[in-house]
This record gives structure tokens, sequence and C-alpha cells, in this order.
């Protein structure tokens, strides 16, 4: 009997001589083949793994487990989005007023809030940057709009929502500084 190892995959093969019926053998042999550290031959046991019902059952369980999850989570992205929006109108506002307080006046719409990063041309009372960078982009990827006079105070500072329209509600509803 002939036993060897096959490379790299873990499996022995065992040659054994083929017996005819008459109890004379053949010249040639079959290989019966086991696992490493299996026993070899047909009493060689269970092979360990799952079964396709076994399989199935996960699966349903991981598909009902993000059909309730998944929903939760993209909601929560959803209003992180209106949050981080409220709290750049807030901090831009807050830069607005400290700019108001140098210069005497709101930065006018053609200059607007770039004039909280770079000084405006002729603007002699300028102490800033009033900004630790550029004026950020809402969450959405666009400009926040400002207006100054504006039509709810002194100046308007808002973002569009997700929807990048006016009105809208949800996620697409106006993040405004009045």
């Amino acid at each position: 009997m002939i036993t060897r190892q096959a490379p790299r995959c873990g499996v022995q093969a065992e040659l054994v001589p083929v017996v005819s019926v008459a109890g004379r053998s053949v010249t040639g042999s079959v290989a019966r083949v086991a696992h490493v550290g299996g026993r070899v031959g047909a009493g060689a046991g269970r092979r360990a793994g799952f079964t396709l019902l076994e399989l199935l059952v996960v699966l349903v369980i991981i598909g009902l487990l993000a059909g309730y999850v998944g929903p939760q989570f993209f909601k929560q992205i959803g209003k992180s989005e209106s949050k981080t929006a409220t709290a750049q109108v807030d901090a831009l506002s807050k830069a607005l007023d400290q700019y108001r307080l140098d210069t005497g006046r709101y930065p006018s719409t053609e200059q607007g809030l770039g004039a909280l990063w770079v000084q405006p041309a002729g603007e002699t009372r300028w102490w800033g940057p009033y900004l630790r960078k550029a004026p950020p982009k809402d969450p959405w990827g666009r400009d926040y709009g400002y207006r100054a006079p504006g039509e709810h105070g002194e100046y308007d500072l808002f973002s569009l929502g997700k929807d990048g329209r006016e009105g809208g509600g949800g996620e697409d509803q106006d993040i405004t500084s009045w």
C-alpha cells in the first residue's frame, strides 16, 4: 500500500489494489482520498460544513436585519446633514456679526461670504479673517445663500436643503438664519 501527501491542499491519498470477484488481484489501483487527520475509507464519517437550509436561514435573518436597520441608519444620516447645516449657518452668522462689529456694516451681497475670509477692496477697518478657512459649502455640496440687506433682517443666510429648491420638508427643508 502506497500513501502520499498531496502538496498544499491537505488531502492524503492511499493507493489500494483492485480485487476482482474471483479474489485475484488485477493490475492497477484505486485511490481512496481523505482529509489529513481524518480516517481513510468509506467510514470516514460526515464532513464538517453547513447545509443549504442552514445557509438560507442565516441569509433570511441577515436580510431581515438589513431591512430594519438600513432605513433607520439612512434616516439618521439625513438628520445629521440638517444639523450640520444648522451649525454652519450659526457659525457663519457669528462671523458676520464680528465683521459688522469691526467694519460697521455687513458685507454686501456682491462681496458675499468671501469677505469673511479675504479682505474686500477698499475696506480699511477689516480685521479678519473671520473664519479659520474659506466659507464652507453646505452638506449637499452647494454654496450657502447670502443677501444683504435681507428680506428677513439685516442679512439672509440660508441653505436650500437637500433638494436645492426653496421650501420643502424633512431633509428638503431650507436651513435659514432667521
